[in-house]
C-alpha cells in the first residue's frame, strides 16, 4: 500500500494542466472585473454629461428671457399672473428649454441694502422665472432634467401727481 501511494505522488502527468486552467480561470475573472469597471465608468460619466447638458440649456433659458425686457410687460401674463415663454410662438427660444415667468404680485417696494428705500418716483415689480432644460442627446431613454429659478426685479417710473 505505501508502495501504490508513493507511485500516485511521484506521478504528476496533469498538475501542469491544471495549474494553467486555474491561473487561465484568475485571468478571466480579473478581466472581467476590469471591463464590468470600463462600462460602470462609461455609464457615470454618460449620465454627468447629460446632468451638464441639462443645467446649461436651462441656464441658457435663463439668459434668453432676461435678455429682453418686452418679456416682462405686464401685458403678457394671464389671470393667474403666468406668462408661459415657452408655448408663445411669437417668441425665439433657441434653448428648447420650458420657460415660465411668473409675476410676484405679493411682493412690493425697493429691495434690501439696494438703496432706495426714500426713492418715490420708481416702482419695483418682481417676477420669477423658472427654466426647465433636458439633455439633448436622443439616443438616451432616461433624460437628465434641471430646473433653474431665478429671481428679476424691473424698476418702474410710477405717476407723479400734480402734473
Amino acid at each position: 500500500m505505501l508502495k501504490r501511494s508513493s507511485l500516485f505522488f511521484r506521478n504528476q502527468d496533469g498538475t501542469v494542466l491544471v495549474i494553467a486552467l486555474l491561473i487561465i480561470l484568475l485571468l478571466a475573472l480579473i478581466g472581467l472585473a476590469s471591463v464590468s469597471g470600463s462600462l460602470f465608468e462609461i455609464k457615470l460619466s454618460g449620465n454627468k454629461r447629460g446632468a451638464t447638458d441639462a443645467f446649461y440649456n436651462a441656464d441658457s433659458g435663463i439668459q434668453v428671457v432676461t435678455s429682453n425686457l418686452a418679456n416682462f410687460d405686464s401685458s403678457k401674463y394671464d389671470a393667474a399672473n403666468q406668462y408661459q415663454y415657452s408655448k408663445d410662438a411669437s417668441n425665439i427660444n433657441p434653448t428648447g428649454a420650458n420657460i415660465l415667468i411668473l409675476r410676484d404680485t405679493m411682493r412690493s417696494g425697493a429691495p434690501r441694502g439696494l438703496g432706495m428705500g426714500a426713492t418715490g418716483s420708481t416702482g419695483f415689480i418682481y417676477f420669477l422665472v423658472e427654466s426647465t432644460g433636458q439633455d439633448q442627446v436622443e439616443s438616451d431613454q432616461a433624460k437628465a432634467n434641471c430646473t433653474i429659478e431665478q429671481e428679476v426685479m424691473r424698476i418702474v417710473p410710477t405717476m407723479q401727481g400734480g402734473n
